[in-house]
């Protein structure tokens, strides 16, 4: 079910319930702090992309954008058109081959399906350049319906993330959106 025609299909009905509408608080916070505008960064799973528009906007010159539904950039392109074209990548996330020195989490690890976690902690340590890091926000609770999204907990994040990261914090987000208040954890991760 979770595958690209699923959500290519959530794109071009507008069935978006987890798109924000804007950047993340979060990841504001977080990607304010960073001065090195050349880091290369990228956010998979990212649909409307507002945090890569943010980032673009904001002078960085190597984000890149992964998702595999291609109706999901449309927004990107209408709001950057200036972004570049070949940092729009519409492909399966654990097939990318990039290495980059960030990765930002937005809704992309909580819309994958549970069996798939330990595939994405190794892909995204394998996609990170030594010293890379992996920081975003993840649910702090399980839910009890069936997703996406798919919850988790704190615990189950230290023992998924483990092998391949050094947990350089994993704490519930204190910028996070009113309804997810409580909700998020916050997570910044280096490659072992």
């Amino acid at each position: 079910m979770l595958d690209a025609a699923f959500w290519e299909e959530n794109y071009r009905q507008e069935h978006t319930p987890w798109d924000l509408g804007g950047v993340s608080p979060a990841l504001k916070v977080y990607v304010d702090r960073i001065a090195d505008k050349n880091l290369r960064i990228l956010i998979p799973g990212a649909g409307s992309a507002y945090e890569a528009i943010y980032l673009h906007r904001a002078g960085f010159t190597q984000v890149y954008v992964c998702d595999w539904a291609p109706s999901a950039f449309q927004y990107l392109r209408r709001e950057a058109p200036d972004f570049p074209e070949a940092h729009l990548i519409v492909a399966d996330f654990f097939k990318l081959e990039l290495q980059v020195d960030l990765i930002l989490e937005q809704t992309f690890f909580c819309a994958i399906s549970p069996e798939l976690r330990e595939a994405y902690a190794e892909k995204t340590a394998g996609l990170l350049a030594a010293g890379g890091k992996l920081a975003g926000l993840l649910f702090a609770f399980p839910f009890e319906k069936e997703g996406p999204p798919f919850g988790g907990t704190q615990e189950e994040y230290e023992r998924l993330f483990a092998p391949w990261f050094h947990i350089l914090h994993l704490a519930i987000s204190d910028a996070s959106i009113k309804p997810r208040a409580g909700r998020e954890l916050f997570i910044e991760l280096q490659k072992r």
